[in-house]
């Protein structure tokens, strides 16, 4: 069964996080992914968590976004590399780069040029803040935008002040954006015939995913201030609460579900008590009903609260660390987490985060060693084994 990008070639000049975590997606569907870097590799190859993977220019978190790739070396500053580029994007379908604006268009290679080419191609630019506009030569870094874009605005206390996600999350919802964008504009031409660019603002793709905080604002004029750990709802039975030794994330947002929590919790007597008979009450007495709730949590540990809740119709979790929700049954039970056999033994991936009925994401190979693909890359635009020769004496590839 095909894949849905099978047949498309992308060629990735993408670096760090957000654009190869675009071309990956794309990848995992089937797409035909050339990554070219630098002669000495990218530095996402080399990693301080990990000597043994950093020496082998295999960082766990470059493999992360960099299966189902190939990999070709150019210096790109060197004619003869201009030249291998412009045949390859002859050839190519997409051509992915996030460098700062305007530094593709130095080296010749820019939309502008490729598309002269070939113009069915279709030429995705991520970057901090979009191909125009008065910050569109600032850096674009995940930290900046989770800064700027108002998301560390509303998350963190009141105690500790704003905090940023712990993960690089304008990255990759950023390079999400990219793949949607490239998938919407290969559907597209489909009907056109036409290439185009497709400009990925990081600031702009992160806004997108705050759509319901600024319609609040917008609409309504409410300023969402730090929400710590409370729910978008603001019940208060849906937030972090103590639980034996450890914590529990309530998600009680509905009445049905508050009197499963308080039945469960063997308080059902509040169903009497005027402090708590309804949401605006249970909200001005908040403080109080915690207390109850976190009282009875103390006799079990988070993990055994979260199996009785749950069957009780009250949803709730605690919280699992990375090690231990990779191999949580449901994860297990959908293989979400996809394996492959390499040379340095079995190793496990994420994969696309969702499912097709059929021809659905798959991770084929792991992310590829610097400059493997060389050979074949270029005998397939014409390239003789002399003339690879030559370009590799001419440290060009």
């Amino acid at each position: 069964m095909t894949r849905p990008f099978e047949g498309v070639r992308i060629l990735d000049f993408t670096q760090v996080l957000a654009g190869p975590y675009a071309s990956y997606q794309l990848a995992l569907l089937g797409a035909d992914v050339i990554k070219v870097e630098r002669r000495e590799g990218e530095d996402m190859r080399q990693s301080q968590l990990s000597q043994e993977w950093g020496e082998r220019g295999l960082a766990p978190g470059w493999q992360a976004v960099n299966g189902n790739k190939k990999s070709l070396t150019l210096d790109l500053q060197k004619k003869e590399a201009v030249e291998i580029v412009k045949r390859l994007a002859a050839k190519a379908d997409v051509v992915m780069e996030n460098f700062r604006p305007g530094i593709m268009d130095k080296l010749g290679i820019g939309y502008a040029a490729l598309s002269a080419v070939n113009p069915r191609l279709i030429y995705c630019a991520v970057s901090g803040f979009g191909q125009t506009g008065p910050e569109r030569n600032q850096a674009g870094y995940d930290g900046k935008i989770q800064a700027l874009s108002g998301i560390m605005s509303i998350t963190g206390h009141d105690a500790t002040g704003p905090t940023r996600a712990g993960f690089a999350v304008c990255d990759v919802l950023s390079g999400a954006t990219a793949a949607f964008g490239i998938s919407s504009a290969l559907f597209q031409r489909t009907h056109t015939g036409k290439g185009q660019l497709v400009d990925v603002s990081m600031l702009e793709a992160t806004l997108a995913f705050l759509s319901g905080p600024i319609a609040d604002y917008t609409v309504a004029g409410h300023r969402q201030p730090l929400s710590g750990n409370q729910a978008v709802s603001r019940r208060p039975t849906a937030n972090l609460f103590k639980a034996g030794n450890g914590h529990l994330l309530l998600a009680v947002n509905n009445e049905k579900q508050y009197q499963a929590l308080i039945k469960a919790l063997g308080l059902a007597h509040l169903q009497q008590d005027p402090r708590f008979v309804d949401w605006a009450a249970r909200k001005q007495n908040e403080t109080a009903l915690r207390a109850l709730i976190e009282d009875k949590l103390a006799a079990k540990d988070a993990k055994e609260w979260e199996t009785v809740l749950d069957a009780a119709g009250a949803p709730c979790a605690s919280i699992w660390r990375i090690e231990e929700v990779i191999d949580h049954p449901q994860i297990k039970a959908r293989a979400a987490l996809q394996t492959l056999n390499t040379p340095f033994g079995e190793l496990r991936f994420a994969g696309s985060g969702f499912r097709l009925a059929h021809g659905g994401g798959k991770l084929d190979r792991m992310a590829p060693q610097l400059g493997a693909d060389v050979d074949a890359i270029l005998a397939d635009v014409g390239y003789s084994k002399a003339d690879v020769a030559a370009l590799r004496a001419a440290a060009v590839v």
